[in-house]
């Protein structure tokens, strides 16, 4: 079969024209990859290398297995450099970003066991303590998630000045406390109990309330909202 260019397509099946007339939701997986490649080699076009591309990412070349691929199996394929391999890796991990981002926005945290629930995973597999905070609005669905500290919690390295200049720069109207313990035991300590005591007083000087403080622990986790503390 010979080589056909992008050029040598009809007007109507070259992706930047499709796109333009179209909108790029009519491109299908592999025309808006071939987008962002740019161009081809001698004996393919951009479009024929993406379809390449996408057949690495198993399923029946979805694009949404797309970030697994790493820059040395993008570059095995002819066309793909160093700096076409890298672009792909930051396209795959921008649409996941935003996939993320749009998720989030829909996700509704009314509870100790819906909080724990959706951040069990990701607090579970941390080597070292971290706590974040995370902001939502009037009906509790999530706004924002920001790291507040790493390494051991300590009510004197809690900076509640910032932690609420945060909430109010994303209109929050109440905040969560997360943190995990690398220990697997979700029992809180004396400096926990201090730290949630200490935004919860906070909060309420500024009508932001502090809603719960979950500690993840190894598939268990502890609500300072359920023990009374809140």
């Amino acid at each position: 079969m010979s080589h056909v260019t992008i050029k040598g397509l009809p007007v109507s099946e070259r992706p930047y024209e499709k796109c333009m007339e179209r909108g790029a939701a009519s491109l299908s997986d592999a025309e808006l990859l071939a987008v962002i490649l740019k161009s081809g080699t001698r004996k393919r076009n951009s479009v024929e290398v993406a379809r390449e591309i996408l057949m690495l990412c198993g399923d029946d070349g979805r694009i949404g297995n797309l970030r697994r691929l790493t820059p040395a199996q993008l570059m095995h394929i002819e066309g793909i450099g160093q700096v076409k391999a890298i672009q792909i890796q930051c396209l795959a991990e921008l649409c996941s970003r935003m996939s993320e981002y749009t998720y989030s926005r829909k996700v509704l945290l009314n509870s100790p066991d819906r909080i724990a629930e959706y951040y069990m995973e990701a607090f579970g597999q941390l080597k070292q303590e971290e706590m974040h905070l995370v902001f939502l609005d009037t009906k509790n669905h999530w706004i924002q998630e920001i790291l507040l500290t790493k390494g051991t919690v300590n009510a004197s390295l809690v900076s509640t000045r910032e932690l609420f200049i945060e909430a109010l720069r994303y209109c929050a109207v109440h905040v969560v406390m997360i943190h995990n313990h690398p220990s697997g035991d979700p029992t809180p300590s004396t400096e926990d109990i201090a730290v949630t005591k200490k935004v919860k007083e906070a909060g309420e000087l500024l009508d932001i309330r502090l809603i719960d403080h979950i500690i993840i622990g190894e598939n268990r986790y502890f609500s300072m909202k359920a023990a009374g503390y809140l």
